[in-house]
């Protein structure tokens, strides 16, 4: 027989949410964001120079960074570039803002005068805000 649970006069029913599945699966968003956002931060991995360096203001500004790999490859924000493409960006973005921040992060293994091309195409392109960034020792 099947039975049924009376309920008295005053008493409404309950109403319940199970919050576990809700849990868990805010704890598995939490922990896949704490592993991947070190890999999207880094882009290109280079071995930087060793050097103490005082902190470069970037205001609000978010910079364009741009890389020289140990196999002379350039990069502009975490894009394959060539020198002739990243001067005419160059020239644009700072002729839009002259005070474009850019760093210049260049692999410890490259050859000096590799480094020194894009730091010569962003003078010539007039940017103001530059900074070769390095790694405390």
């Amino acid at each position: 027989m099947l039975s049924r649970r009376r309920r008295s006069r005053g008493e409404k029913p309950k109403a319940a949410v199970d919050m576990t599945s809700l849990i868990d699966l805010t704890f598995l968003l939490l922990v896949t964001f704490i592993l991947t956002m070190p890999a999207l931060e880094q882009g290109v991995s280079i071995m930087l120079p060793q050097a103490k360096t005082d902190q470069l203001p970037m205001k609000d500004k978010k910079a364009n960074v741009v890389t020289v790999d140990s196999t002379n490859k350039k990069f502009f924000n975490n894009k394959p570039i060539t020198l002739e493409d990243l001067e005419e960006t160059i020239k644009g973005l700072a002729a839009k803002d002259p005070d474009v921040p850019v760093l210049v992060r260049g692999d410890e293994r490259v050859d000096y005068g590799s480094v020194m091309d894009v730091v010569k195409i962003l003078y010539k392109c007039k940017v103001h805000r530059m900074a070769l960034v390095t790694v405390e020792p």
